[in-house]
């Protein structure tokens, strides 16, 4: 398929890993829970096992810090049979909180490219996470002057992106989508027709990952950083 951005009205952007760092705050809070958990098991298998209980959870609590939370918690009963301490119960919902407090940290040209852009296009947040969270960032960030419109997800799949151009009023082919997930925020939009722009970020979610196959693709661009945007499509 042709890549060409000359009918673009509209570009959306991912939040967590696209505009600001995130999932290096998941890896570091999965250390953690190695450590607390480790009376139990190897951290290796406690990593393994955590991973298990999120993606078993995630119809229930859908994407973001207070489902960890939760999962790592029901995973602390689960491995102990029930005899988990009280302490380290306290200590998981610690780690919850200091993730939930991080300083916003920008990723470098992201208020560059922002600022260029929203002078010729519409631009949006396409987000998955919890609401409140994910409005929390927001406002933090220092952004949302640059955004047209915000949109948290419960997924990231055709049938979301469909409903929220139809909310935009716009052709599949007037959008496009900037974010780090092959699987959130570049292959849903190829398949429905729209642009796609992938930078990735040096860590991602097992859930996130695609086969070797799909990550290599003639159908969207690739580049190494956000300020690289601004190069494809100007």
């Amino acid at each position: 398929m042709e890549i060409d951005f000359t009918n673009i009205k509209v570009i959306g952007f991912d939040a967590d890993d696209t505009l600001w760092v995130n999932e290096t705050y998941f890896r570091e809070a999965e250390e953690e829970v190695g450590k607390l958990l480790s009376i139990y098991e190897t951290p290796n298998k406690i990593d393994q096992e955590l991973f298990k209980m999120e993606i078993k959870n995630l119809p229930t609590y859908g994407y973001g810090i207070k489902g960890f939370v939760l999962s790592m918690i029901e995973l602390a009963i689960e491995l102990s049979n029930g005899s988990v301490s009280n302490d380290i119960i306290s200590k998981m919902l610690a780690i919850g909180k200091d993730m939930i407090n991080k300083p916003i940290e920008l990723l470098v040209g992201v208020e560059q490219v922002l600022s260029t852009l929203s002078k010729d296009y519409k631009l949006i947040v396409a987000t998955k996470g919890d609401l409140l969270d994910q409005e929390r960032k927001l406002e933090n960030s220092g952004l949302l002057k640059y955004f047209h419109h915000i949109e948290v997800l419960s997924e990231k799949e055709e049938k979301n992106y469909s409903k929220l151009l139809q909310h935009l009023e716009i052709e599949p082919s007037e959008f496009l989508m900037i974010g780090n997930s092959l699987k959130s925020d570049v292959l849903p939009l190829v398949n429905m027709g729209s642009q796609a722009i992938h930078i990735p970020f040096h860590t991602t979610w097992q859930h996130e990952e695609v086969s070797h196959k799909d990550g290599h693709s003639s159908a969207f661009k690739t580049v190494k950083t956000i300020t690289d945007v601004l190069n494809i499509i100007y």
